[in-house]
């Protein structure tokens, strides 16, 4: 451990992946970091990349042993960022400097994936004692390392302090042309360009914003999945075949990095066998939660999310593999397994399928996070969100920029799928978004959220949907009462058990 005297401009606990990744992107920014993990080797490692990275520098990065060394190596008011796993550590964390003297002028920024109720919880609880402040911060550990994106919420007049340090590491994005200015390289930091950092809100509110992030996540990452998954399986393509389509795809609307990471993972061969790596990765997919805090949030409020929630559960089907294996050896599935259409025609309908169904779960999370807005009060700027999400973080996608013009617009936009750029999106291309979930149909081929997606899009558009029917059943069975389309106002029951069956106002 380094316990050279110095004063630092701030103080880092937690230096895992993400945490190390945030003090070296600090480091490059010109701020001196106190650093303190539990475990002393993860301090040193950082120590020791500071140094191999910058060694033209003077050290930027010091170690301490304890919390107390941490609080007096830093010039006061303190900012200490912490980067720890969810849920208990970061109260321990919080408790911690608490004992160890930290003040009531103190900002302490929780940086990881808390979620949000415990993030507004921790700000009253800890109120008396030090400012809780929190920054989700998404685009892994590359993000973490040359720009993140950034979703601060909390305390107004920290945001103000907190601010340059925030726009600084973030990532940047070329004010011209809605695209991210790329860093990849230690010690040359972006200055120039708009930050994917902007101030969302009241605590609770960015972790809130960045869970919302990942649910849409998991769609995008499900929906390109069964792409694949149709080329794969349905039309017989090799893994590099689809590779160079969506190598392709990514010259157009369909820009991202989902897509570029997908094509790089599809073309990668496994050093021992020399097969496509894809080809003998378990398909058992892993989540962390965020996606599932995303589908249950949704459910809570009364927000249609369901190709959020159908990837969620796409995650969790994948894990009963040994249930699937059996199922596959019974179960049949249709007696014609192929795809009838020409195959560059059928690779033009799945481009079109995704990029239809990409903006349907986009518009899930927004109308997702607008609900939730009405809910807790929270003023959000979803012109401002999309415009963070730019860059730096995993959904980042060309596809953003629209979005963020759509709500600059109309600030009060209720659904994306109102906005007149997307509304020519969907008329242009979901003739050939109806045909894949056709074809996958018939070919046996899931594609859970494309379809969901597309019910999605249809069910809004509909003037009236069967949940007259549905409510005519619950009235029924349980006397819930419904509203009728020829009288503004009041709830009616009919009495299901009376001769003739009278209806009456109640």
């Amino acid at each position: 451990m380094n316990k050279q005297a110095v004063t630092a401009s701030i103080g880092f606990v937690g230096l895992g992946v993400m945490g190390k990744s945030l003090a070296l992107n600090l480091a490059d920014n010109g701020y001196t970091v106190a650093a303190f993990d539990l475990e002393s080797h993860r301090v040193d490692a950082a120590i020791a990349q500071d140094r191999l990275e910058a060694p033209h520098l003077p050290q930027r990065i010091f170690g301490y042993s304890s919390y107390t060394e941490l609080l007096s190596s830093l010039s006061t008011p303190r900012i200490i960022m912490v980067s720890v796993p969810a849920g208990d550590p970061v109260d321990q964390v919080c408790n911690q400097l608490i004992d160890a003297g930290i003040e009531s002028e103190d900002i302490v920024v929780d940086t990881g994936n808390s979620l949000w109720t415990d993030t507004r919880d921790r700000e009253k609880h800890y109120a008396d004692r030090f400012i809780f402040f929190s920054t989700a911060v998404s685009g892994g550990e590359e993000g973490a390392r040359f720009g993140p994106a950034l979703m601060p919420s909390g305390d107004p007049v920290a945001w103000t302090r907190l601010r340059p340090v925030f726009e600084a590491i973030s990532a940047k994005v070329d004010a011209a042309t809605g695209l991210p200015i790329e860093r990849n390289e230690p010690g040359n930091p972006v200055k120039e360009g708009e930050p994917c950092a902007a101030y969302i809100g009241d605590s609770g509110s960015g972790h809130y914003v960045k869970m919302v992030h990942n649910g849409i996540e998991y769609a995008d990452m499900q929906l390109i999945c069964e792409v694949y998954h149709v080329m794969r399986h349905a039309m017989a393509m090799t893994p590099s075949e689809i590779a160079s389509v969506l190598r392709e795809w990514n010259k157009g609307p369909l820009h991202s990095y989902l897509i570029e990471i997908s094509a790089e993972v599809l073309d990668h061969k496994d050093q021992e066998t020399g097969k496509p790596l894809v080809d003998i990765i378990m398909d058992k997919a892993g989540q962390k939660g965020t996606g599932l805090w995303t589908a249950v949030s949704a459910l809570q409020i009364g927000a249609p999310a369901p190709t959020i929630t159908n990837a969620v559960f796409a995650r969790a089907l994948s894990t009963l593999k040994e249930v699937r294996v059996a199922a596959s050896k019974t179960l049949p599935g249709p007696k014609s397994g192929g795809i009838t259409t020409d195959k560059e025609h059928m690779i033009e309908q799945l481009h079109d399928a995704l990029y239809c169904a990409k903006i349907c779960a986009y518009a899930q999370g927004f109308q997702l996070m607008q609900l939730a807005a009405k809910e807790h009060g929270w003023d959000l700027n979803f012109s401002s969100i999309a415009k963070i999400w730019r860059a730096g973080c995993i959904i980042r996608a060309v596809f953003l920029q629209p979005i963020a013009d759509a709500f600059e617009r109309n600030p009060q936009l209720d659904s994306l799928l109102m906005d007149p750029f997307f509304v020519e999106q969907l008329v242009r291309y979901q003739d050939n978004w109806r045909s894949v979930v056709a074809q996958a149909v018939l070919a046996g081929i899931p594609a859970g959220a494309i379809s969901s997606a597309l019910a999605y899009y249809d069910s809004y558009r509909t003037e009236v949907l069967p949940a007259n029917l549905l409510q005519g059943q619950r009235d029924y069975f349980g006397a819930h009462t419904f509203a009728r389309v020829d009288l503004n106002e009041g709830k009616y029951h009919v009495h299901w058990s009376e001769p003739g069956r009278p209806m009456r106002k109640v």
